[in-house]
């Protein structure tokens, strides 16, 4: 498992960004699958660092972890911001274009679509989201 700690602050996002899609870069995955990480974690990113210790600022762990059969990257994010769960917004609702949907919450619905699983847990005074994706091997894969 390899760990990342950073001020949650939205000029990091780079780095951030550079973490999860060096780490699932380095095991083979797509450049589509790459695509979805970069979204996912992007949205998860600023959500924390706009709303989690706002009006101040504090940290953020992202960790990432791998697993194999399948092969399978597991990225937390771990924050000590104020309680906040955002898995328990409903998804937009399916009658209506997203364009009409309520602010907020879009990001997460796009992670869950996205993403193999994803999870919240608040445990000892910290957020964490957790994001799960499996590698689907294609043709031009070498496995």
């Amino acid at each position: 498992m390899k760990t990342f700690e950073i001020p949650a602050e939205r000029s990091r996002l780079s780095e951030v960004n550079d973490f999860v899609l060096g780490f699932a870069e380095e095991l083979g995955f797509s450049h589509a699958e790459l695509f979805q990480l970069k979204v996912c974690t992007e949205e998860i990113f600023v959500n924390v660092a706009s709303y989690a210790y706002a009006p101040d600022t504090g940290m953020i762990t992202v960790t990432a972890d791998e697993s194999a059969d399948p092969l399978t990257v597991t990225f937390s994010f771990i924050d000590s911001g104020k309680p906040f769960d955002p898995l328990a917004k409903p998804d937009p609702a399916k009658d209506r274009p997203l364009s009409q949907a309520k602010k907020g919450g879009l990001g997460i619905f796009i992670t869950k679509r996205l993403m193999d699983e994803v999870s919240y847990a608040y445990e000892d005074g910290r957020n964490i989201l957790t994001i799960r994706k499996n590698h689907v091997p294609t043709e031009n894969s070498h496995e």
